[in-house]
């Protein structure tokens, strides 16, 4: 029971990596709020977490949506002790494909979003409590056709590190888990726009070290390191859960 007693908010909870934090934190005994945009997939998400988790219907990008969501928690709780910013997008585009409006949606939901997720969410973070932000290989990897959303997730590193020193005298933690590819709705989604799903999958897992794409619940087992006082001498960081993708 890691997280027993505390408070936790996974922004992008009702599907992927998101959702399997989110059952791993209430295993632990966190109680757990999920965000998302559907309103029908947070309900189907929050019957699968068990554990009085609840769900808030909210798009990141829209701080009055965030204000709300946090508005409700602060009603309920009172505070938070976890807040993992992890509602992302990706969309394939090679260069000479990207257009003002792909560019715009894609850093306004993994970058403006996850900043004023954070920084509105810090009115009700405790001293001592945990920051996670969700990167990926591709910000330290070159990745054809994908230059926006992997420029996102070098961003996102960025902020880590300088928010760990932002929030040093608050005891804040702040760090960041890069999965490798993993088996999401995203990533298939991603493979379904490719135009051959199967070989973009076998072509990510071929480059994968330990030959397979992982399961959303091997990436939650890291983040519950990074949520927990177990990293307790950890910020700024990176985390790879990606089978040594980025690392061999």
């Amino acid at each position: 029971m890691r997280l027993k007693d505390k408070i936790a908010v996974i922004t992008g909870g009702s599907t992927g990596i998101g959702l399997a934090s989110a059952k791993r934190f209430a295993a632990e005994g966190a109680r757990v709020y999920i965000t998302g945009r559907r309103q029908s997939a947070l309900d189907a998400a929050v019957a699968e977490i068990g554990h009085g988790a609840k769900g808030v219907q909210g798009d990141v990008t829209d701080l009055d949506d965030l204000d709300r969501i946090y508005e409700t928690i602060r009603q309920e709780v009172g505070h938070i002790d976890v807040l993992f910013a992890n509602a992302g997008v990706g969309e394939i585009a090679a260069l000479g494909d990207i257009t003002p409006e792909h560019f715009d949606h894609v850093f306004g939901i993994n970058v403006r979003g996850m900043v004023f997720s954070v920084q509105k969410g810090l009115q009700l973070m405790r001293p001592g409590g945990a920051i996670i932000l969700t990167g990926s290989t591709t910000g330290v990897m070159g990745t054809p056709a994908f230059s926006v959303y992997s420029a996102t997730k070098a961003a996102i590193r960025n902020f880590a590190r300088s928010w760990a020193l932002d929030l040093k005298d608050r005891g804040i933690r702040v760090n960041v888990i890069s999965p490798g590819p993993t088996e999401t709705p995203a990533l298939l989604g991603v493979a379904e726009s490719s135009g051959d799903r199967e070989a973009m999958l076998a072509a990510l897992a071929a480059q994968v070290p330990m030959g397979r794409i992982s399961d959303a619940s091997e990436v939650a087992a890291a983040a519950l390191l990074l949520a927990s006082d177990d990293s307790s001498f950890m910020t700024g960081g990176e985390i790879f859960a990606d089978g040594g993708m980025a690392q061999v």
